[in-house]
């Protein structure tokens, strides 16, 4: 077999020195466009929780109980995002990396679609949150597939050099996602002030949104090519038979544990200081208003987004360890800050700096998928970024929260603790592959 080594070096070495083409730029347009309508995808459900507890749910049922279900829905979600990436992994390192990538946003869009047009409890009953509960499952397995395809497929395309670059810029798409899904809602909330008008209909709007522009997405994807990495394997005998998976677990251990930790450091970056803060804060200070805390979330999603190009950007001139180390420093250090200006009710102006800067911080998130890629070979690149990834994922990024919100109420200021102690493991293993090294693949 041809080994992996030889294939990258192969199909990226008249590359390395070149910049990034127009070609390059439409590749990471429509892989960032893509990834930003999955994530919008799947969490505008959660936006619009209280209208999907009162239309998929018996009238007379506690309403602790219908909004237990239907968080348990979104749950699902997550759940089945490790078996959706590990499957669409699998066929991605056997059939091509383009088959995937189409399949995860028709996956997407297709569910969401019909949400927007699923019938009520009061129209056909039980069967409502049952199909409800189906398409979030569908939903839940496609994000598994596309985040860690559209790493693959961005890098397999960048030149070398651009790697990191590339993928920061796939990860400001994926946060971009989670924008648009925030800037919807507050403008559904200013046009329809009334919770009645929302569960009359209006909450249908952004999911037949969603599900439109992930068609249209589909179709523009089309046009894009196989990666010259995949193309080469192919073009020597095919891909490997062996399973993919198998491999990974068997020969690319300190892969895969690099991967888990570094993963953890995202879904805690992400899932505390850009989705849980905005809704725990008003509730532990009682002087932030909702309102004041979105705007000022919106902004450090934003400063996210500028955040993940510059990691990106660094990464690519003085290599991953000294990004991750750096950013690591960045983020423990204005997140305290910020903590602490929401803590201490200071200003408003000085809260939305500090959270922009925190927001910019969080950015690390834009170096670490170029680690991961880099770290496992051609053969089973997919598999093992999507293993790594998506079970990280699912496991710390479905902690968190629930661990979180049972210390915090003893614990005030458990959020930073945690953040500091993952921007701790950031700063080691940055300091460790700024001087040790890993090998790398592309």
């Amino acid at each position: 077999m041809t080994t992996a080594t030889t294939i990258e070096a192969e199909a990226k070495t008249p590359d390395e020195t070149r910049r990034l083409s127009a070609e390059d730029a439409k590749i990471l347009g429509l892989s960032a466009l893509g990834g930003a309508l999955e994530f919008y995808d799947f969490v505008i459900y959660v936006f619009f929780a209280s209208a999907v507890q009162t239309l998929f749910f018996p009238a007379n049922m506690p309403g602790w109980l219908s909004m237990l279900q239907t968080f348990g829905i979104f749950a699902m979600g997550y759940l089945a995002r490790p078996l959706g990436g590990i499957v669409m992994a699998h066929f991605g390192d056997m059939i091509g990396r383009k088959k995937m990538f189409m399949f995860s946003i028709l996956l997407m869009a297709l569910p969401t679609l019909l949400i927007g047009l699923l019938p009520t409890y009061a129209t056909i009953g039980y069967a409502a949150p049952v199909l409800l509960l189906i398409f979030r499952v569908c939903q839940g397995a496609a994000i598994g597939g596309e985040a860690p395809g559209a790493w693959v497929f961005v890098a397999e395309h960048a030149p070398k050099r651009h790697v990191a670059l590339a993928c920061g810029a796939l990860s400001c798409g994926l946060v971009f996602g989670i924008l648009m899904g925030s800037i919807v809602v507050v403008i559904c909330d200013a046009i329809y002030s009334h919770a009645d008008q929302i569960t009359l209909g209006i909450w249908r709007y952004p999911f037949l949104l969603g599900g439109v522009l992930g068609l249209v997405t589909l179709w523009l994807r089309r046009y894009l090519q196989e990666t010259p990495v995949f193309a080469r394997i192919q073009a020597r005998k095919g891909a490997d038979k062996r399973l993919p998976l198998k491999e990974v677990l068997a020969k690319h251990g300190k892969a895969v544990g690099l991967s888990m930790l570094v993963t953890w450091m995202l879904t805690g970056v992400v899932v505390v200081i850009l989705l849980m803060l905005p809704n725990m804060l008003p509730r532990l200070t009682h002087t932030l208003s909702d309102g004041t805390m979105h705007l000022a979330n919106m902004v450090a999603i934003i400063m996210t987004c500028v955040g993940c190009l510059m990691s990106g950007f660094m990464a690519d001139r003085v290599g991953e360890g000294r990004a991750l180390a750096t950013f690591s420093v960045g983020v423990a250090v204005t997140f305290t800050a910020f903590y602490a200006t929401a803590m201490s009710a200071y200003s408003d102006t000085l809260l939305f700096v500090t959270y922009a800067l925190t927001g910019f911080f969080v950015g690390i998130i834009g170096v670490i998928p170029a680690l991961i890629v880099r770290i496992f070979p051609a053969e089973i690149r997919f598999s093992g970024v999507s293993f790594s990834y998506n079970v990280a994922y699912a496991v710390f990024g479905g902690a968190t929260p629930i661990l979180l919100t049972m210390v915090i109420t003893k614990m005030t200021w458990a959020p930073v603790v945690y953040i500091c102690a993952l921007s701790l493991m950031g700063i080691v293993i940055g300091a460790v592959l700024t001087r040790q090294g890993v090998r790398r693949y592309i």
